[in-house]
């Protein structure tokens, strides 16, 4: 079946600009800006250690009543010889950085304690002051970056990895947070922890008979080495990373699948060869079962990670769809939460992108309902995702695919989201409803279309965007109304056109392109 052919207005306007599919999917490798400024990471960053461990912690050098410090006694009790004082300046420390309101994270800085403290990490006769050292780094680590980089500059990183092969647990699992931290707060301090082997002893700690928070930590840990770009983890790093968090994905607390997702959505938002990375693990199938979940936490991070899968080559697209990702995303348009509806229109729409065997597939799951449900009815921040999927959709289809198109109700939701106060999404309409009155006009069905566009008041609102204040609409809308709904122009039209001409100015809006 023949393809629409797009003029050229449109090929300028539309995000493939005439590119073949295998163009049109490197489109996909940018990110969708709006969705992703919309909504920070729900992934926490960093975390500060206000509660003790559940876990037993090292016993404490000496017994008897809490010791109380002020901060020059602190100070002078860390500079001490004495193992004992030095233990009660760092626990009064620590519990000074552990306080739920406005820690005392510069203050501890300055008073120049941290180079001790990571001394103490390397006191490996005193378990306790490690523990307490390790504790109180972390959550200076938790910080700012200039906090976080006074962490690393203190050179804390490498005694805190020899923590990770320590015979204490809870002196282990401190370390474990700590590094966590500083992997998180950017690509600079997550590859200095990469660079000291930070992994291979991150990994020796999984086991089956780890204490489920103990475990949680790790996760959260190897998701932060797997979080930011420019540049990205490096190549030898993903791979030691790819099969533990696999085997993650196989655990039952919601807290370690969050976080392994997570982590996987990192690791996918770039180019391809990083998507295929991922693909190539036969994760797909596991991530289509946790985007099932009822819980937010997981249902978030796999749907992100295989919308951000389909962004990818066809094949890897193809990899999704067969794993079975059509058979819940437009289900998920139908979730209670407009965040999720949102993603889900998003993931949509990459499919959607592709090639008009990828669109045949979102007619035979039944995707266009929900579809046009959430036009209708849905938050204008899902709205303006699913009028990206009917672009898409549009742009790559047959004939055939653009009548089922038509025949599932979408003109009229995009009629009424004709007066909306968004200029890209009003000229993206216009595109769409130019784009369906030509193939009608190729099958000789342009009248019956006119008539169902003028029952839905779409050529009252068409008309009154002539006179929109964005040139760009006054001109589309025009265009519409010369071709297709007036046998003859007549002089107010005429005007119009040479108003509109003159001065005109071509607003190049932010690249339409969904990907």
């Amino acid at each position: 079946m023949p393809t629409l052919d797009a003029p050229e207005d449109r090929r300028r306007k539309f995000k493939y600009c005439g590119k073949d599919a295998s163009l049109r999917r490197q489109q996909r490798m940018a990110v969708s800006l709006e969705l992703r400024k919309a909504k920070k990471d729900e992934q926490t960053l960093k975390r500060r250690n206000i509660t003790s461990f559940c876990l037993d912690t090292p016993e404490k050098p000496a017994k008897g009543v809490a010791v109380s410090l002020n901060l020059g006694e602190i100070i002078k009790g860390v500079n001490s010889s004495d193992p004992v004082l030095c233990f009660q300046a760092t626990q009064t420390a620590r519990k000074m950085l552990s306080q739920e309101k406005n820690p005392p994270l510069k203050l501890v800085i300055e008073a120049g304690l941290i180079p001790r403290m990571v001394e103490f990490l390397k006191s490996s006769l005193y378990p306790c002051l490690q523990f307490e050292a390790a504790w109180a780094l972390t959550n200076i680590a938790s910080g700012t970056s200039e906090q976080t980089r006074a962490v690393v500059e203190g050179g804390a990183i490498q005694p805190l990895i020899e923590l990770l092969s320590s015979s204490n647990m809870a002196v282990c699992e401190q370390a474990v947070w700590a590094l966590g931290n500083i992997a998180g707060d950017g690509p600079e301090f997550r590859d200095s922890v990469i660079s000291n082997n930070a992994i291979p002893h991150l990994l020796a700690l999984i086991s089956p008979t780890l204490p489920i928070t103990f475990l949680r930590n790790i996760t959260w840990t190897l998701s932060n080495l797997c979080r930011n770009k420019n540049p990205y983890p490096c190549d030898s790093a993903v791979k030691q990373l790819l099969p533990a968090l696999l085997h993650l994905l196989q655990h039952q607390d919601s807290e370690i699948l969050s976080d392994a997702c997570w982590a996987l959505s990192y690791l996918t938002d770039g180019c391809n060869k990083r998507i295929g990375q991922v693909v190539d693990t036969g994760v797909l199938p596991r991530l289509v079962v946790l985007m099932t979940s009822s819980e937010l936490n997981v249902l978030t991070p796999s749907l992100r990670t295989v919308g951000n899968i389909v962004t990818g080559t066809d094949e890897q697209t193809q990899v999704a769809i067969d794993a079975g990702v059509l058979n819940v995303l437009p289900q998920l348009l139908q979730h209670n939460k407009p965040s999720i509806q949102k993603e889900a229109a998003w993931a949509l729409s990459n499919v959607a992108a592709g090639p008009c065997h990828h669109i045949q597939q979102l007619l035979a799951y039944d995707a266009l309902p929900p579809l046009v449900a959430v036009l209708k009815n849905g938050e204008f921040k899902v709205q303006k995702e699913a009028v990206w999927m009917v672009a898409n959709f549009a742009t790559g289809a047959t004939m055939d695919q653009l009548i089922q198109l038509v025949h599932s109700g979408v003109l009229e939701p995009l009629v009424n989201l004709l007066t909306a106060p968004d200029v890209k999404i009003v000229l993206i309409i216009l595109d769409v409803i130019s784009c369906i009155l030509q193939a009608a006009e190729k099958l000789s069905e342009k009248e019956s279309l006119c008539l169902l566009i003028e029952e839905l008041g779409g050529i009252d609102r068409i008309e009154a965007l002539q006179l929109h204040e964005n040139r760009q609409i006054g001109r589309a809308a025009l265009n519409i109304i010369e071709k297709h709904f007036g046998e003859e122009e007549d002089e107010s039209l005429t005007l119009l056109s040479q108003v509109l001409d003159q001065d005109y100015e071509f607003i190049d809006c932010e690249c339409l392109a969904k990907k």
